[in-house]
């Protein structure tokens, strides 16, 4: 039997960090509280605006367990890939490594496209997201109003792909050209509250109806009035779990830190966080919009709520959250590139030491992620798709592969049910998932809406 490393060996297994990170002069290690900030960042993304549609799909009780649920899941499959991760894989700073230490070259090479189709899957949501709070968006035939639209009127300059491409310059390059994720610590720190700025307006004027009487009582379970309904409520279970997914940024936040034993702490306190932020957003948002709730909840966000400066608070919600976003996207796009790089040029020197080879993917990357928010219709259909393939395989298959393979014979009785138990949901929820998208593709009406 293999004996793991003990928190003390994680912790003084600095001197195998990558050369990209010791050459930095004047780093000695990010803060506990900084990465926290770092790898909530990474969760709480775009996934929080699909969430209350979540619940329009399942029913409130349903739907707040499911999301609670899946927050411990999630745990649990990190667990795992820092328990059955050895010193010298982990230290490669990428999720990558680890699973290419335990199925060799074909599991890395696999696992990073899947990082590759995950990450820029959801780059393409928020930019989705971004377009359409600034310059609008149409669903059921109905044109919700952006907020540079609904100020200055519809110009050539207030156009979607005008206003993308204005952010993709001036916001995006500059804060992907940051080569250490800790670089990032303090926009993450400003995403996280803007985020929670999005949760405390939502409540504050769902709570306002609520004492004056203007919100209806939501269904506590789904509708369930055919087989077809029935299905539909498989097809939330990728969203949700691409809500929590953020594998891929667990090593490069535990390579920069300190002391890396603190890493198991700062993932529990990162999901609790984030936990709490999906709970309320969910719940508060589907109690404010009811059956009216949106795929993304902000395009709600452009009629009258019914209460004083109506107006005012629309724009503030949607512009916090907006800037929230263009602050989680630099990090996202970290492990992106580091894994696309991997994938293309395993061999090559790191892409830290490397400027041209640096820039030549920062530019690809990010034209490929401007042209795929222009035309994919919506983020739905994002969602379905990363979330019922690469998603549940980061964040369900591969770590309950590595239990399961246990390279290190340490994989407990608890490892092995659990590894069964995310293998099974993730098989059988994207089967499903896909299967429907299918469907609702040849034949009337729509799988989620």
């Amino acid at each position: 039997m293999t004996i793991m490393p003990s928190s003390r060996e994680r912790k003084n297994r600095r001197h195998l960090l990558p050369r990209n990170l010791q050459d930095h002069v004047g780093f000695h290690g990010a803060s506990f509280s900084g990465a926290i900030f770092n790898l909530s960042t990474t969760i709480v993304g775009a996934g929080i605006m699909a969430l209350p549609a979540t619940l329009k799909v399942l029913g409130v009780l349903p739907g707040l367990a499911m999301i609670v649920a899946a927050a411990v899941l999630m745990e649990s499959s990190i667990d795992i890939i820092l328990k059955f991760a050895s010193p010298k894989a982990a230290a490669t700073g990428t999720y990558s490594g680890v699973v290419g230490e335990v199925f060799g070259g074909a599991g890395r090479a696999i696992s990073q496209a899947c990082i590759t189709i995950n990450n820029l899957g959801m780059l393409v949501v928020y930019m989705i997201i971004i377009g359409d709070v600034l310059s609008g968006t149409r669903s059921g035939g109905i044109h919700h109003s952006g907020v540079i639209e609904g100020w200055f009127g519809q110009q050539w300059w207030t156009s979607r792909s005008f206003l993308l491409l204005l952010t993709t310059f001036l916001v995006f390059l500059p804060l992907t050209s940051f080569k250490r994720v800790d670089s990032l610590r303090y926009t993450s720190a400003l995403s996280v509250a803007l985020a929670v700025v999005f949760v405390v307006i939502t409540a504050g004027v769902t709570i306002v109806k609520l004492i004056n009487g203007s919100v209806t009582m939501p269904r506590l379970l789904p509708e369930l009035v055919d087989q077809s309904s029935f299905w539909k409520l498989f097809t939330t279970v990728p969203v949700i779990i691409t809500a929590y997914i953020c594998h891929y940024s667990v090593h490069p936040i535990e390579n920069e830190l300190k002391d890396p034993s603190q890493m198991k702490s700062i993932v529990r306190t990162s999901l609790a966080l984030c936990s709490i932020v999906y709970v309320a957003t969910s719940l508060f948002g589907f109690l404010l919009f009811g059956e009216q709730t949106l795929d993304d909840i902000l395009a709600n966000f452009d009629t009258d709520l019914g209460i004083p400066y109506s107006s005012l608070i629309n724009d503030i919600v949607r512009i916090s959250y907006v800037v929230h976003l263009m602050l989680v996207f630099p990090i996202v796009f970290f492990s992106l590139r580091l894994n696309l790089d991997g994938l293309l040029f395993h061999y090559a020197v790191p892409i830290a030491n490397d400027n041209p080879r640096f820039l030549s993917i920062t530019f690809g990357l990010m034209g490929v992620v401007f042209l795929g928010a222009n035309f994919v219709p919506s983020i739905w259909d994002a969602f379905q798709f990363t979330g019922a393939t690469a998603s549940v395989a980061i964040g369900l298959i591969f770590p309950a592969a590595i239990a399961l393979r246990d390279s290190h014979g340490i994989a407990s009785r608890k490892d092995r049910f659990l590894s069964w138990v995310m293998i099974i949901l993730a098989v059988t929820s994207s089967t499903i998932a896909i299967w429907s998208e299918i469907y609702s593709m040849f034949n009337v009406g729509e799988v989620v809406r």
